[in-house]
C-alpha cells in the first residue's frame, strides 16, 4: 500500500482512509499527553454535525471526525444508495471547524471480506427504530464500537436527535468497557423548530413547509401531559395534529422512559415523546423531554 493510500491531506486536515494510518497519527497524539475526541457521521454534514465538532474541540486536544456511510444500518437497498454522499463539501467544513482527521475508509476496511461479528444492545434497540428498521440498530451499535476501537478516542459524541441510538452506544461501552465517555449534545433545529437532518434535503418545497408541525405538536403534547393530561389521550390529539399538518403515516408516536426507553401509561418519571414519521418518501424523527408530574 502506497503511502497516498494510507493518508492525504485536504487543507490543514488529515484525511485517513485506512486503520492503521489512523491508529498512528492517534498514538502520536496520545504520546504527547493529547486529549483525543471522536465525532462519527455518515456525512452530508449541516450545522448539527458541526455542534458535535463545536463540542468535542471545547473539551479535546484533537478531534478525528469519520464519514462512513455504514450499510448496516439500512435495511432497504435504495435507502442506502439514495444517501447524500459529498465528501469534498463535508471535509471543507472540517477543515474550517477546525477538525484534525478525517477518517473516511472504504467500505472493505471496516467489512472485509468475511466479516460476521454484530454487536446487538436489545433491550435498548428492539423498540422504536429498531423495531421499524429491522437490524439497524444493531448495525450502528457494530460500527460504532469498531469506530471507539478504531480510533481510541477519550470522548465521542452524540447529538439528542437520534436519543435511541445515544442510549444504545452508550449502554454498548458501557458493557463492553471501552474507555471511551459518550457525551449527548442537544438537538439543533432550524429557526422553524425543525431538528436538521441530512435527509431534509429530500423534502420537497411544500414537505419542507409543513415539516415544522412535528416539533411544533410534540412541544405543545410534553406541556399538556407536564400539566397532568392522560397519556392516551395526549397521544391521540398528538397523531391527529400530525396527521392535519401533512405527517401522512407513522412509524411511532410514543411516550417513554428516558433512561430505558420502557413505553410508558402513565408519566410516572422523566421521559420523551419519540415520533417517526413520514412526508411523502422521507422519514422524519424527533423527540422532546418531558418532565415527569410533581
Amino acid at each position: 500500500m502506497t503511502d497516498s493510500e494510507q493518508s492525504e491531506t485536504y487543507g490543514a486536515m488529515a484525511v485517513v482512509r485506512r486503520i492503521a494510518a489512523l491508529r498512528e497519527a492517534v498514538a502520536a497524539w496520545k504520546r504527547a499527553g493529547e486529549r483525543v475526541g471522536v465525532v462519527p457521521t455518515m456525512g452530508a454534514l449541516h450545522a448539527g454535525h458541526m455542534a458535535l465538532v463545536e463540542a468535542a474541540r471545547r473539551d479535546c486536544d484533537r478531534v478525528v471526525t469519520t464519514i462512513f456511510v455504514n450499510p448496516k444500518q439500512f435495511n432497504r437497498p435504495d435507502d442506502l444508495d439514495s444517501y447524500p454522499r459529498d465528501e469534498a463539501t463535508d471535509a471543507a467544513r472540517l477543515v474550517e471547524a477546525g477538525v484534525d482527521l478525517l477518517f473516511a475508509p472504504p467500505v472493505e476496511e471496516v467489512y472485509p471480506e468475511g466479516f460476521q461479528t454484530k454487536v446487538s444492545v436489545p433491550l435498548l434497540s428492539d423498540c422504536l427504530c429498531g423495531l421499524t428498521r429491522p437490524g439497524h440498530m444493531d448495525g450502528v451499535a457494530t460500527v460504532v464500537a469498531k469506530l471507539f476501537l478504531m480510533t481510541a478516542a477519550e470522548r465521542a459524541y452524540f447529538g439528542e436527535k437520534d436519543f435511541q441510538q445515544l442510549l444504545v452506544v452508550r449502554r454498548m461501552a458501557r458493557d463492553l468497557d471501552i474507555p471511551v465517555e459518550v457525551v449527548p449534545v442537544p438537538t439543533v433545529r432550524d429557526a422553524d423548530g425543525l431538528a436538521l437532518s441530512s435527509r431534509n434535503a429530500l423534502l420537497s418545497a411544500g414537505q419542507r413547509a409543513r415539516a415544522p408541525v412535528i416539533h411544533r405538536t410534540l412541544t405543545a403534547m410534553a406541556g399538556k401531559l407536564a400539566d397532568g393530561a392522560a397519556v392516551a389521550e395526549i397521544l391521540a390529539w398528538g397523531r391527529g395534529e400530525l396527521n392535519a399538518g401533512g405527517v401522512e403515516k407513522f412509524d411511532y408516536l410514543d411516550l417513554r422512559a428516558e433512561d430505558s426507553l420502557e413505553e410508558l401509561a402513565d408519566l410516572d418519571r422523566p421521559a420523551r415523546l419519540f415520533v417517526a414519521g413520514w412526508m411523502g418518501a422521507v422519514r422524519l424523527i424527533d423527540n422532546v423531554a418531558v418532565a415527569a408530574k410533581a
